[in-house]
């Protein structure tokens, strides 16, 4: 676990250094790009390459280690963040109603649904969002450093408490994903969220009792750590101010993500599976009928 939280530092803090510059013009198809301050010359012209960017156009950040420890020292030790910022990503503004598209390159542990979840937790809406290192990593800490990239872009004020709880949101859905499976903790999340806004839920109990439910329905059996963190972290998110009609409507494109899922290697090896077992079954019921007969 140590190893994977080691890279949690990404493009966090980068953002920061934009606060002082205005981008409330900003157009669709407008591109932000952050890169590692110890990227070596060859690293950062290669990614600058693999995100088809030209560094002349768009507005370059450059992502320091000592930023990395100044805004998550809350979150984990110095000495599991490490002393290397490597980690980069672009945004891209998308038109209105476009939803949030996420892709990932060489980021090992958290999944695009899982980016576009907080996201939009964090209130983050139409982007293209390009996360991406020059050897696999965790990827954790790009979210903070997308959700200041988006902030910076539209001149909007995305309030700190939400984005504490978003990069939250990432850290246990990700820890779930390693117990249950990538695509059913992203799922959970997404169908807590769904329940939140659908549900009239008024004390911590009925959060439990809802939390308690959904999982349930996904086949999952949380421990009471694990419950006790989600009604705590949606204890958080149920007060802060969230367009929880956004959030719904934004959901179907986290499902767009997690259908990814099932065309990848591994998602059509689960499928095959699946169909190997009812080809099986089918072959044993036709023995049971011709020895009937």
């Amino acid at each position: 676990m140590k190893n994977l939280y080691k890279i949690f530092i990404a493009t966090l803090a980068a953002w920061m250094l934009l606060v002082s510059v205005s981008f409330a013009d900003a157009a669709p198809g407008d591109e932000i790009v952050t890169l590692g301050e110890d990227l070596s010359p060859q690293q950062r012209e290669s990614l600058l390459n693999e995100m088809n960017v030209d560094e002349n156009d768009v507005l370059i950040v450059t992502v320091s280690n000592e930023e990395e420890h100044e805004y998550l020292g809350d979150y984990i030790s110095a000495a599991v963040i490490g002393s290397n910022a490597l980690s980069s990503s672009k945004i891209t503004i998308l038109e209105e109603g476009r939803g949030i598209d996420v892709e990932t390159n060489k980021i090992n542990w958290v999944s695009e649904g899982m980016y576009a979840n907080a996201l939009i937790t964090a209130g983050v809406k139409d982007a293209d969002i390009y996360v991406t290192a020059p050897f696999e990593v965790s990827g954790t800490g790009a979210l903070t450093g997308l959700i200041k990239a988006y902030e910076a872009s539209t001149d909007e004020v995305i309030p700190e408490e939400q984005k504490q709880v978003a990069n939250e949101e990432l850290v246990k859905t990700a820890e779930l994903g390693e117990e249950y499976g990538v695509e059913q903790a992203t799922e959970l999340m997404a169908r807590i969220k769904e329940a939140i806004s659908e549900e009239d839920v008024e004390t911590e109990e009925d959060l439990r009792s809802l939390i308690q439910r959904v999982a349930n329905e996904l086949g999952m059996t949380l421990t009471d750590e694990e419950l006790n963190g989600l009604v705590s972290l949606f204890e958080r998110m149920k007060n802060l101010n969230i367009d929880w009609d956004q959030v719904q409507n934004q959901i179907s494109h986290i499902r767009d993500n997690i259908g990814d899922f099932l065309n990848s290697e591994e998602g059509q090896g689960l499928i095959q599976s699946i169909l190997d077992f009812f080809n099986s079954l089918i072959d044993t019921l036709r023995g049971w009928f011709s020895s009937s007969n």
